[in-house]
Protein backbone atom coordinates (compact mmCIF):
# COMPACT_ATOMS: atom_id res chain seq x y z
CA UNK A 1 0.00 0.00 0.00
CA UNK A 2 1.55 3.57 -1.04
CA UNK A 3 1.46 5.41 2.03
CA UNK A 4 2.03 9.59 1.36
CA UNK A 5 0.85 12.33 3.46
CA UNK A 6 -0.02 15.04 0.80
CA UNK A 7 0.45 18.96 1.30
CA UNK A 8 -3.10 19.89 1.25
CA UNK A 9 -4.39 17.11 4.04
CA UNK A 10 -1.06 18.65 5.94
CA UNK A 11 -2.22 22.32 5.87
CA UNK A 12 -5.47 21.35 6.80
CA UNK A 13 -3.98 19.61 9.91
CA UNK A 14 -1.82 22.66 10.81
CA UNK A 15 -4.91 24.87 9.85
CA UNK A 16 -6.92 22.75 12.99
CA UNK A 17 -4.29 23.78 15.54
CA UNK A 18 -4.00 27.38 14.54
CA UNK A 19 -7.87 28.27 14.41
CA UNK A 20 -8.16 26.36 17.08
CA UNK A 21 -10.86 23.74 15.87
CA UNK A 22 -12.46 22.07 12.76
CA UNK A 23 -14.54 24.77 11.45
CA UNK A 24 -12.67 28.11 11.56
CA UNK A 25 -9.76 25.69 9.96
CA UNK A 26 -12.29 25.44 7.15
CA UNK A 27 -13.68 28.93 6.43
CA UNK A 28 -10.01 30.03 6.46
CA UNK A 29 -8.87 27.56 4.25
CA UNK A 30 -11.84 28.15 2.22
CA UNK A 31 -12.81 24.28 2.13
CA UNK A 32 -15.96 22.66 3.79
CA UNK A 33 -15.38 21.57 7.36
CA UNK A 34 -16.11 17.83 6.02
CA UNK A 35 -13.21 18.57 3.36
CA UNK A 36 -10.98 18.92 6.18
CA UNK A 37 -12.08 16.56 8.56
CA UNK A 38 -11.57 14.38 5.93
CA UNK A 39 -7.81 15.30 5.43
CA UNK A 40 -7.12 14.51 8.89
CA UNK A 41 -8.52 10.96 8.40
CA UNK A 42 -6.45 10.44 5.24
CA UNK A 43 -3.35 11.42 7.38
CA UNK A 44 -4.42 9.06 10.14
CA UNK A 45 -5.06 6.34 7.81
CA UNK A 46 -1.71 7.05 6.16
CA UNK A 47 0.37 7.01 9.63
CA UNK A 48 -2.04 4.33 11.48
CA UNK A 49 -2.33 7.06 13.99
CA UNK A 50 -5.09 8.76 15.62
CA UNK A 51 -4.14 12.30 15.60
CA UNK A 52 -6.80 13.94 16.69
CA UNK A 53 -9.77 13.05 19.49
CA UNK A 54 -12.70 14.66 21.03
CA UNK A 55 -12.63 16.45 23.94
CA UNK A 56 -16.23 17.44 25.49
CA UNK A 57 -17.69 19.22 22.59
CA UNK A 58 -14.23 20.41 20.89
CA UNK A 59 -10.85 18.17 19.99
CA UNK A 60 -7.31 17.86 21.03
CA UNK A 61 -4.02 16.84 19.52
CA UNK A 62 -2.87 13.29 20.45
CA UNK A 63 1.00 12.92 21.36
CA UNK A 64 1.22 11.60 17.68
CA UNK A 65 -0.42 14.35 16.58
CA UNK A 66 1.81 17.18 18.09
CA UNK A 67 4.57 14.97 16.82
CA UNK A 68 3.10 15.25 13.40
CA UNK A 69 2.01 19.07 14.03
CA UNK A 70 5.59 20.24 14.32
CA UNK A 71 6.96 17.90 11.44
CA UNK A 72 3.85 19.34 9.71
CA UNK A 73 5.29 22.96 10.07
CA UNK A 74 8.58 22.18 8.91
CA UNK A 75 7.52 20.20 5.54
CA UNK A 76 5.05 23.23 4.54
CA UNK A 77 7.81 25.73 5.35
CA UNK A 78 10.07 23.99 2.84
CA UNK A 79 7.47 23.46 0.32
CA UNK A 80 5.89 26.94 0.35
CA UNK A 81 10.12 28.10 0.33
CA UNK A 82 10.84 25.76 -3.10
CA UNK A 83 7.92 27.28 -4.81
CA UNK A 84 8.69 30.72 -4.14
CA UNK A 85 12.33 30.00 -5.55
CA UNK A 86 10.90 28.74 -8.36
CA UNK A 87 8.54 31.44 -9.09
CA UNK A 88 5.27 29.17 -8.70
CA UNK A 89 3.53 29.66 -5.63
CA UNK A 90 0.16 30.49 -5.43
CA UNK A 91 -1.23 33.89 -4.76
CA UNK A 92 -2.86 33.69 -1.52
CA UNK A 93 -6.20 34.92 -0.41
CA UNK A 94 -6.62 37.72 1.80
CA UNK A 95 -10.09 38.55 3.06
CA UNK A 96 -10.78 41.91 5.01
CA UNK A 97 -13.87 43.08 6.33
CA UNK A 98 -14.58 46.42 7.30
CA UNK A 99 -17.27 48.75 8.29
CA UNK A 100 -18.64 51.64 5.99
CA UNK A 101 -17.44 53.87 7.61
CA UNK A 102 -14.85 55.42 4.99
CA UNK A 103 -14.17 51.83 3.42
CA UNK A 104 -14.10 53.53 0.16
CA UNK A 105 -11.06 55.67 1.08
CA UNK A 106 -8.84 53.06 2.89
CA UNK A 107 -9.74 49.64 1.32
CA UNK A 108 -8.60 50.16 -2.13
CA UNK A 109 -5.29 51.67 -0.85
CA UNK A 110 -4.70 48.85 2.08
CA UNK A 111 -5.54 46.39 -0.77
CA UNK A 112 -2.41 47.76 -2.42
CA UNK A 113 -0.23 46.85 0.25
CA UNK A 114 -0.54 43.26 -0.24
CA UNK A 115 0.88 42.56 -3.92
CA UNK A 116 1.41 39.04 -3.26
CA UNK A 117 -1.50 38.33 -1.99
CA UNK A 118 -5.56 37.75 -3.96
CA UNK A 119 -7.58 40.58 -1.76
CA UNK A 120 -10.96 40.21 -1.29
CA UNK A 121 -13.64 42.33 1.01
CA UNK A 122 -16.25 41.89 2.80
CA UNK A 123 -18.57 45.42 4.13
CA UNK A 124 -21.00 44.60 6.98
CA UNK A 125 -21.80 45.68 10.62
CA UNK A 126 -19.37 45.72 13.01
CA UNK A 127 -21.08 42.70 15.06
CA UNK A 128 -21.56 40.79 12.14
CA UNK A 129 -17.20 41.79 11.39
CA UNK A 130 -16.53 40.29 14.81
CA UNK A 131 -18.46 36.67 14.19
CA UNK A 132 -16.88 36.21 10.92
CA UNK A 133 -13.76 36.55 12.38
CA UNK A 134 -14.27 34.45 15.16
CA UNK A 135 -15.51 31.83 12.71
CA UNK A 136 -12.27 32.46 10.20
CA UNK A 137 -14.40 33.61 7.37
CA UNK A 138 -12.15 36.74 7.37
CA UNK A 139 -8.44 37.20 7.58
CA UNK A 140 -8.64 40.91 8.74
CA UNK A 141 -11.12 43.75 10.29
CA UNK A 142 -11.26 47.18 10.44
CA UNK A 143 -13.53 47.89 13.49
CA UNK A 144 -14.09 51.03 15.65
CA UNK A 145 -13.26 51.26 18.73
CA UNK A 146 -10.73 50.24 21.00
CA UNK A 147 -7.90 47.45 20.13
CA UNK A 148 -8.97 46.01 23.73
CA UNK A 149 -7.82 42.29 22.94
CA UNK A 150 -3.89 41.17 23.00
CA UNK A 151 -3.81 40.42 19.06
CA UNK A 152 -5.56 43.92 18.53
CA UNK A 153 -3.52 46.99 16.76
CA UNK A 154 -4.69 50.45 17.16
CA UNK A 155 -4.11 52.48 14.00
CA UNK A 156 -5.65 55.87 14.63
CA UNK A 157 -8.98 57.83 15.11
CA UNK A 158 -11.44 58.75 12.29
CA UNK A 159 -12.80 62.12 12.42
CA UNK A 160 -16.77 62.80 12.92
CA UNK A 161 -18.86 64.98 10.89
CA UNK A 162 -22.32 66.33 11.76
CA UNK A 163 -24.47 66.22 8.29
CA UNK A 164 -28.01 67.74 7.44
CA UNK A 165 -30.08 68.33 4.47
CA UNK A 166 -29.23 71.74 2.96
CA UNK A 167 -32.73 73.16 3.86
CA UNK A 168 -32.96 71.70 7.64
CA UNK A 169 -33.17 74.01 10.35
CA UNK A 170 -32.77 73.49 14.15
CA UNK A 171 -35.65 72.73 16.22
CA UNK A 172 -36.56 75.71 18.68
CA UNK A 173 -34.91 76.54 21.54
CA UNK A 174 -35.52 73.22 24.33
CA UNK A 175 -37.00 71.37 21.65
CA UNK A 176 -35.06 67.75 21.01
CA UNK A 177 -32.98 67.62 18.19
CA UNK A 178 -33.54 64.98 15.61
CA UNK A 179 -31.22 62.40 15.02
CA UNK A 180 -30.94 59.77 12.22
CA UNK A 181 -28.39 57.05 13.38
CA UNK A 182 -27.49 53.30 13.14
CA UNK A 183 -29.08 50.17 14.82
CA UNK A 184 -27.43 49.64 17.87
CA UNK A 185 -24.92 49.07 18.87
CA UNK A 186 -22.90 51.45 17.39
CA UNK A 187 -19.41 53.84 18.37
CA UNK A 188 -20.49 56.17 16.32
CA UNK A 189 -24.63 56.43 17.45
CA UNK A 190 -23.26 56.03 21.32
CA UNK A 191 -20.66 58.78 20.27
CA UNK A 192 -23.45 61.06 18.56
CA UNK A 193 -25.87 60.83 21.92
CA UNK A 194 -22.80 61.50 24.17
CA UNK A 195 -21.93 64.37 22.97
CA UNK A 196 -25.19 65.95 22.58
CA UNK A 197 -26.02 65.13 26.28
CA UNK A 198 -22.34 66.52 27.72
CA UNK A 199 -23.30 69.87 25.97
CA UNK A 200 -26.79 69.78 27.69
CA UNK A 201 -28.39 69.49 24.12
CA UNK A 202 -31.38 67.76 23.98
CA UNK A 203 -31.79 65.13 21.24
CA UNK A 204 -34.04 61.65 19.79
CA UNK A 205 -33.33 59.04 17.24
CA UNK A 206 -36.32 59.76 15.17
CA UNK A 207 -35.08 57.22 12.09
CA UNK A 208 -32.42 54.37 12.22
CA UNK A 209 -30.82 52.73 9.60
CA UNK A 210 -28.94 49.32 9.16
CA UNK A 211 -26.16 50.99 6.45
CA UNK A 212 -24.95 53.72 5.63
CA UNK A 213 -26.78 54.46 2.41
CA UNK A 214 -29.85 54.41 4.29
CA UNK A 215 -28.71 56.88 6.72
CA UNK A 216 -27.21 59.42 4.53
CA UNK A 217 -30.34 58.87 2.63
CA UNK A 218 -32.70 60.05 5.51
CA UNK A 219 -30.64 62.68 6.20
CA UNK A 220 -31.06 64.18 2.55
CA UNK A 221 -34.53 63.58 3.08
CA UNK A 222 -34.58 65.80 5.90
CA UNK A 223 -35.52 63.25 8.47
CA UNK A 224 -32.24 65.46 11.06
CA UNK A 225 -28.87 65.04 11.54
CA UNK A 226 -26.41 62.41 11.52
CA UNK A 227 -23.12 61.85 12.40
CA UNK A 228 -20.55 60.25 9.97
CA UNK A 229 -17.12 59.35 9.48
CA UNK A 230 -16.32 60.45 6.01
CA UNK A 231 -12.31 61.29 5.63
CA UNK A 232 -12.99 64.83 3.87
CA UNK A 233 -15.41 62.68 1.13
CA UNK A 234 -17.77 65.13 -0.26
CA UNK A 235 -21.31 63.94 0.27
CA UNK A 236 -23.47 65.07 -2.45
CA UNK A 237 -26.77 66.57 -1.22
CA UNK A 238 -25.47 66.89 2.45
CA UNK A 239 -23.66 69.58 4.07
CA UNK A 240 -21.96 69.81 7.09
CA UNK A 241 -22.98 71.49 10.93
CA UNK A 242 -20.19 73.22 12.37
CA UNK A 243 -22.91 74.29 14.22
CA UNK A 244 -23.52 71.44 16.47
CA UNK A 245 -21.11 70.48 19.58
CA UNK A 246 -17.79 69.27 17.75
CA UNK A 247 -17.47 64.94 18.85
CA UNK A 248 -14.32 63.37 19.78
CA UNK A 249 -13.24 61.10 16.87
CA UNK A 250 -13.59 57.76 17.33
CA UNK A 251 -10.83 54.88 17.38
CA UNK A 252 -10.34 52.48 14.80
CA UNK A 253 -8.61 49.28 14.89
CA UNK A 254 -7.46 46.02 13.02
CA UNK A 255 -8.20 42.74 14.42
CA UNK A 256 -6.68 39.61 12.41
CA UNK A 257 -8.74 36.18 13.11
CA UNK A 258 -6.65 33.32 15.24
CA UNK A 259 -3.71 31.63 13.43
CA UNK A 260 -3.43 34.83 10.51
CA UNK A 261 0.24 35.33 10.46
CA UNK A 262 1.86 38.44 11.94
CA UNK A 263 3.44 39.86 9.33
CA UNK A 264 0.39 39.95 7.51
CA UNK A 265 -1.58 41.72 10.22
CA UNK A 266 1.31 43.99 11.52
CA UNK A 267 1.88 45.25 7.62
CA UNK A 268 -1.94 46.06 8.08
CA UNK A 269 -1.72 48.17 11.34
CA UNK A 270 1.29 49.74 9.22
CA UNK A 271 -0.35 50.55 6.39
CA UNK A 272 -3.67 51.66 8.11
CA UNK A 273 -1.59 53.80 10.22
CA UNK A 274 -0.01 55.78 7.18
CA UNK A 275 -2.91 56.28 5.27
CA UNK A 276 -4.97 57.74 8.05
CA UNK A 277 -1.77 59.98 9.00
CA UNK A 278 -1.51 61.25 5.14
CA UNK A 279 -5.52 61.66 4.81
CA UNK A 280 -5.35 64.25 8.03
CA UNK A 281 -2.81 65.70 6.73
CA UNK A 282 -4.50 66.46 3.06
CA UNK A 283 -7.24 67.59 5.21
CA UNK A 284 -5.14 70.13 7.37
CA UNK A 285 -3.52 71.30 3.75
CA UNK A 286 -5.43 74.65 2.82
CA UNK A 287 -6.93 74.37 -0.47
CA UNK A 288 -5.91 77.06 -3.39
CA UNK A 289 -8.59 79.15 -4.56
CA UNK A 290 -9.50 78.98 -8.26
Amino acid sequence: MSRMLGIAPLRSFVAVADCGGFQRAAASLHLTQGAVSQHVRRLEAALDRTLVERDGRGSRFTADGEVLLARARRILALHDETLREFGVEAEPTLVIGSTEHAAAQLLPELAACFPDHRVRFRIDRGAQLRTALAEGRIDLALLLGPADEPDARAVGELELTWYAAPGWTPPAAGDPVPLVAFDAPCAIRNRALETLAAHGVPAEVGCEAAHLAGMQAAVRAGLGVGLMATLGQVLEGLVARPDLPVPEPVALAVWPRRGLSPTVAEGAAVALVELLARTRGELSRPRSRA
